[in-house]
């Protein structure tokens, strides 16, 4: 019997020097909207630090991947300060497979989720 994959969510922990943003589920067409808006929601709020916590996803596409490099130009245009701590190696494999793990800014865990 498959099991059904939890529906995409994010959740949102502020921390110290910033906020954590956990997405939850599958990062793919259908659901990087919903990311989209968290992070355009945080930033309008006045979060310039955020940390995309990749350890919850099961799956991320390629529009998931043009979303984090997105959010990687903002951060090197100043925009904003981004951190990424790695996902499971499934969801590594995307960024090792586009040559793009060296230049997206990972980090390595600060606390287990």
């Amino acid at each position: 019997m498959a099991t059904v994959p939890e529906p995409f969510h994010c959740e949102v922990v502020p921390e110290r020097e910033g906020v954590r943003v956990i997405p939850k589920g599958e990062l793919d067409l259908a659901t990087v909207g919903a990311l989209d808006d968290v992070i355009d929601e945080l930033r309008g709020a006045g979060f310039r630090h955020i940390v995309l916590d990749l350890r919850e996803l099961t799956f991320i596409d390629s529009t998931g991947l043009r979303t984090i490099l997105r959010l990687n130009q903002s951060a090197e245009a100043g925009e904003l300060i981004l951190e990424l701590t790695p996902g499971n190696p499934q969801v590594q494999r995307i960024f090792a497979m586009t040559r793009t793990l060296d230049e997206l800014p990972f980090i390595q865990p600060k606390r287990p989720t």
